[in-house]
Order: C-alpha cells, then structure tokens, then sequence
C-alpha cells in the first residue's frame, strides 16, 4: 500500500517540476534557475513535511509526500548535470554560485521549513 502513496506522490511531483521547467523556460541566461528554485522550495516543503505533517498524518501520506512527491518533484542528478554543463561551457562562476546558492541555500530552507513545522 505505501509503494501506491509514493507512485502518486511521484506522479504529481514529477508533473510538478515539469511545470515549473516549463514557466521559467525561454529565459535567456546560463544560470538554471528553475532546478535551483525548485530544489530549494522542495528543500523548505520537506523541513516543514518532517516536523509538521508527521506528527498529524499516517505515516504512509508522510512517505508519499517526502520520498514520492518531494523526491521527484526535486532533482539531484539535473543539478549534477547543469553543473557540469556550467563548468564545461567555462561559467566556472555561475557554475560555483549554482553549487553554492544549492547547497547552503537547500540546508537554510529545510532548517527554515522545519522550524515553521515546530512553529505551528
């Protein structure tokens, strides 16, 4: 049963990050905005998910919607791939500021969206 919360949580992620590649589309830069903000929304959501959902929902909803739906919604591997293309193309600094807005911008965000959990 929870293998079908976390089909349909990644099914709507999935459509999800879709959209979003698709509005912020045909903006003429190098920078990959839409992975970086979709990355740090998905970031928040999940700090606020594990501190503010699981205390409220099962514990099946709280899988679909962090591994299903938060996981396919975020992306690693085009993150990974966008950093290279940077670093390829010779944006070693675009490059640099993708890794970095990514990384301490993601742990800001879920630390912000977990104290929000706590909060409410």
């Amino acid at each position: 049963m929870i293998y079908l919360f976390v089909g349909v949580g990644g099914v709507i992620g999935a459509i999800l990050r879709y959209s979003v590649g698709l509005a912020l589309t045909g903006q003429e830069t190098v920078f990959p905005i839409a992975t970086l903000l979709t990355n740090l929304a998905g970031c928040f959501v999940l700090g606020w998910f594990t501190t503010y959902l699981s205390k409220r929902i099962h514990p099946f909803l709280v899988t679909g919607l962090g591994t299903g739906l938060i996981g396919s919604f975020t992306t690693f591997s085009t993150f990974s791939v966008e950093t290279v293309t940077l670093l390829k193309a010779a944006y070693v600094g675009p490059a640099f500021l993708y890794v970095f807005l990514s990384l301490f911008g993601g742990l800001l965000l879920s630390y912000f969206g977990y104290k929000c959990g706590e909060q409410i």
